[in-house]
């Protein structure tokens, strides 16, 4: 099992410039290739502090140029946001920029908010057709001339220039959970990335038995990789409750997305305040002790144990999710003691 790196700019007040937080992506993403990641992820979205990233090909562009081996993958970008010739020909130019280690992840998209103002108000629950013809439209264009005449977009004869460096074509992963997301990917010959979010362990069982399922339904097509992303945090063992800072941490980090999700507030200059704690009473969940058990929060020793059973249980990646709402400092320490202490266990 290899592992890839997480990670956007996220500002909880106006304390810290997003020069500053560039600074520290860069730093991190840096420390991920010296450590022996694979990869590392950076994902879109709009309008939002806690999570900045309005398109990761710049962002990835940047780390093109200071980085040699560690692959750069744009993970996701939000399918009905971007004309396909657009997503083809930004995304071989990234593989051009970093001689051939683009990796592109692709989704229907989330949040509500972003589609009002982004896609004329669209229904996020019907981003997924976006992306059913974006993916295999995208591939086309990479091999050369196609024209295209489907539901949503419709152009004559085009390519994308410039082609990527990686031939086929470079990889590409779909973010799924339903099992109908799980056989498009599959039947596309894509990679699949999924988040367990909140839940246990179960879950993650739960997403590989779909996975397995779209595999077994199209023996046609070689067996795709399977990527589980995780908040993660590692703490030292001589601090036994480091990591209760994290998991309050975490759990304002989904209080925000709860927020934003929601959709019921106007945010001010691009901040949205978490939702209230009040709101979650019976969901336990949200609480620091669930947390402890279902993000990837420990000592190295107990997150080499649980990663062992991921790598048993047939998953190809571990992203470690480094957004936690956590100062850099605490993200940088966390980093080090997972490189130094858990990555050699799987090595």
């Amino acid at each position: 099992m290899r592992f890839s790196l997480f990670v956007h700019m996220e500002r909880w007040d106006e304390e810290v410039s997003h020069r500053q937080l560039f600074e520290n992506l860069t730093e991190l993403a840096l420390m991920a290739e010296a450590g022996g990641f694979g990869t590392v992820w950076i994902g879109e979205h709009h309008a939002m502090e806690y999570t900045i990233s309005p398109s990761p090909m710049p962002l990835l562009a940047h780390l093109a140029a200071k980085t040699s081996t560690i692959r750069l993958g744009a993970g996701t970008i939000i399918a009905p946001f971007w004309n396909p010739i657009r997503a083809a020909g930004e995304c071989a130019l990234l593989d051009v920029i970093s001689n051939g280690r683009m990796e592109v992840g692709l989704a229907r998209g989330a949040y509500q908010f972003e589609f009002d103002r982004l896609a004329g108000g669209l229904s996020a629950r019907d981003g997924g057709k976006h992306l059913r013809e974006l993916v295999p439209a995208v591939r086309a264009l990479w091999q050369g001339d196609y024209a295209h005449d489907g539901e949503i977009w419709q152009f004559p004869t085009s390519t994308s220039v410039p082609k990527p460096v990686q031939q086929p074509n470079p990889a590409m992963w779909i973010a799924a959970r339903d099992p109908d997301s799980h056989d498009f990917a599959v039947a596309q010959g894509c990679n699949v990335m999924v988040t367990p979010l909140m839940k246990g362990d179960e879950e993650v069982v739960d997403l590989k038995r779909k996975f397995d399922t779209a595999v077994t339904n199209h023996p046609e097509v070689s067996r795709p990789e399977l990527m589980v992303l995780r908040h993660t945090h590692v703490h030292s063992p001589d601090e036994p409750e480091g990591w209760r800072p994290a998991a309050e941490a975490i759990g304002r980090f989904y209080r925000t997305f709860d927020a934003w999700f929601g959709n019921k507030t106007t945010p001010q200059n691009g901040f949205l305040a978490p939702s209230p704690e009040s709101k979650f009473e019976g969901r336990p969940e949200f609480e620091p002790e669930s947390l402890h058990r279902t993000a990837m929060l420990g000592t190295p020793a107990e997150i080499i144990e649980r990663l062992r059973t991921y790598e048993e249980l047939g998953v190809d990646e571990y992203s470690f999710w480094i957004d936690t709402s956590l100062p850099h400092e605490e993200k940088r320490k966390s980093l080090e003691l997972f490189i130094k202490e858990v990555m050699p266990a799987f090595q």
